[in-house]
């Protein structure tokens, strides 16, 4: 399996390698691996993200093979600025991100193909994304099966990807399935696979943003708490304060915090 990282922008963040970037840089490398038809796995990763990369070792070595991680979270833009002086002035949100490369996409001519989530949002999610960009082309589409890959099946998936025209794919599964199904599809798509999270949902209007003073505060977390508080309390009640003090021990050289070396064997099971 290989891969192509622009090792200039990646920065250390407990381990995982985080590219220092923001909107219009990650759009454009997206847009150029796809015009170019190049293999190219992109993840937007929150607190939660990087964490299960800390806690995973096989996963935190699939996220540092990822060509471009972005930091979805303001924690995690706080960190790369902490830690590296990157001078970021904004994070690089999943849903927002989706928003611009489907923009750029709708412009070029670039066939989509989205991959996840259930029918019934996809069935929303389509006709919004026309409706907000009339240009943009859909190649195709599959819901998640919510089970394991079976022998074969990651050929066949790719090959109905393949022949529908697209060149990207948005993967809609949820952190971690969602950045394992890139990581290990990559080496069958010669186009751009970008894990982008809650991004399905956000635009099929299954979920409501948080106010614009949330998200600059870093408190979108308390809005999705208070909206999925069954769901989602241990992610942000017990993650985040282990990512805070991680992050102080990393900034403190308490920890080393040292990366976990880019995998490249292929994965044995992953999600569909």
């Amino acid at each position: 399996m290989s891969t192509t990282l622009n090792s200039g922008s990646k920065r250390n963040v407990l381990g995982v390698l985080v590219d220092a970037t923001d909107y219009a840089d990650a759009t454009e490398r997206i847009i150029r691996a796809a015009t170019e038809g190049r293999p190219y796995a992109v993840t937007a990763l929150a607190v939660h993200g990087v964490m299960e990369g800390v806690a995973d070792g096989r996963l935190g070595a699939q996220l540092n093979s990822f060509d471009l991680i972005t930091p979805d979270g303001q924690p995690v833009r706080w960190a790369l600025n902490l830690l590296h002086g990157a001078g970021l002035r904004d994070r690089v949100y999943g849903p927002e991100l989706t928003l611009r490369v489907l923009g750029r996409a709708a412009e070029q001519g670039l066939p989509v193909y989205l991959y996840g989530s259930t029918q019934p949002v996809l069935d929303l999610l389509i006709p919004a994304l026309i409706a907000k960009y009339p240009a943009l082309k859909i190649a195709g589409s599959e819901p998640s099966k919510f089970r394991g890959v079976e022998p074969g099946e990651a050929e066949q998936i790719a090959a109905r990807i393949t022949d529908s025209g697209a060149r990207i794919v948005l993967v809609g599964l949820g952190c971690p399935r969602q950045e394992k199904f890139a990581y290990a599809m990559r080496p069958y798509l010669d186009m751009p696979l970008l894990a982008v999270g809650a991004a399905f949902d956000y635009h099929a209007g299954g979920l409501r943003k948080p106010p614009a003073w949330m998200q600059r505060h870093a408190l979108e977390w308390l809005w999705r708490l208070g909206l999925e508080p069954k769901r989602l309390w241990r992610r942000y009640l017990i993650l985040n304060p282990k990512y805070l003090a991680r992050l102080g021990a990393q900034k403190t050289r308490l920890w080393r915090a040292t990366p976990v070396t880019p995998a490249t064997e292929s994965p044995g099971t992953f999600a569909v």
